[in-house]
């Protein structure tokens, strides 16, 4: 599979965008554990065209997370059509539009999944990307506002024929927002009826190997992204692709291995936004990381009352709950933990 210029192989892993997870700590974790394309959280058009701190930092991206793609969204023609430009100039692997965002916050002004119910102005907004961008440009979507106005085969062919270099489509439409199933039927059919010449990537409820595994077999898809399923278990990228070759999934990681990473993953935040913000950003990862660990809500208790990097990594170490699974205590920084410096930023 190829983005643009970008070869990907078979069955390539993608991390999606995800507010408040997928930072450059969390990127860099996945692109270790197998992830093939990593993309930011969703930057607003109009914070990155005025220059907003918050929107100006997600495009911080590190050498060591290539291909990775910015993802962009906003429902103003030219804000966008700006924004394309300053994020090439930070030149990333792939630029994303985000017409898929299903919060209302986000659709009210046509930005995310509010597109979708104006199809001339989506076209609009992605030729000017494309136009504006010197690098590939991806789409990530929904299947339609709600199930009476679903068009995507034909929403497929349109954004291709705007120049697009793959299309994310995940498979609810925004009415369902994140309830109910998705729908892969109409993923074979984007494969099948829509696209021709660019990638077709599966997204939605593929949040374990075997779904993922199922996912590529049942839409033929050439490319699945992974949301929720990543979430304090980066290691899902490994054990999928380790899945879809052999038909076994890997031993988990051992509780020494779990730690070292939450404790690199709090370290990199920490060093990334400073040290009370990443101690803040960093207590919405704990459930994942210790999802279904016997004694961990007890945990996340005493990680969430911590309040400096010290404090927290000495909670890691002191963590010895009646776990179902082998527990080995652990320094507060384990070895190989050092001090986190993140890679030096792109050029």
């Amino acid at each position: 599979m190829r983005i643009g210029p970008i070869e990907l192989g078979e069955r390539p892993l993608l991390l999606a965008p995800m507010e408040d997870v997928s930072d450059p700590p969390f990127r860099i974790l996945c692109k270790r554990y197998g992830a093939d394309v990593v993309y930011t959280e969703f930057i607003s058009s109009g914070g990155l065209v005025h220059e907003a701190e918050n929107s100006v930092m997600k495009l911080d991206i590190l050498e060591a997370e290539r291909p990775v793609g910015i993802q962009i969204f906003g429902g103003n023609l030219l804000q966008v059509q700006q924004a394309a430009g300053i994020v090439d100039n930070v030149r990333p692997d792939i630029i994303d539009i985000n017409f898929g965002c299903p919060v209302k916050k986000v659709v009210c002004k046509d930005g995310g999944a509010g597109i979708l119910r104006n199809l001339p102005k989506m076209e609009a907004i992605t030729r000017a990307v494309v136009d504006a961008a010197t690098r590939p440009v991806t789409v990530k979507t929904r299947l339609g506002w709600d199930d009476s106005t679903i068009q995507i085969v034909d929403v497929a062919k349109m954004l291709e024929d705007c120049g697009i270099q793959a299309l994310a489509v995940h498979a609810r439409t925004r009415k369902q927002m994140y309830k109910g199933d998705a729908r892969w039927s109409w993923l074979r059919r984007i494969k099948e009826e829509g696209l021709r010449n660019i990638p077709c990537i599966g997204n939605g409820d593929a949040a374990t190997p075997q779904a993922i595994k199922k996912m590529f077999a049942q839409t033929g898809v050439d490319a699945v992204m992974i949301g929720r399923g990543a979430i304090g278990n980066p290691w899902i990228f490994r054990d999928a692709k380790a899945f879809i070759t052999t038909g076994e999934i890997p031993p988990p990681p051992s509780w020494e291995e779990r730690i070292s990473v939450v404790s690199e993953h709090l370290c990199l935040k920490c060093e990334w936004l400073g040290e009370r913000c990443g101690v803040l950003e960093m207590r919405r990862m704990y459930g994942g990381y210790f999802k279904g660990f016997h004694g961990a809500s007890a945990m996340r208790q005493r990680l969430m009352a911590a309040k400096t990097e010290a404090s927290v990594l000495d909670v890691l170490h002191d963590a010895t709950p009646a776990l179902q699974k082998r527990v080995v205590a652990v320094r507060s920084r384990p070895r190989g933990v050092k001090r986190a410096i993140l890679p030096s930023k792109a050029a």
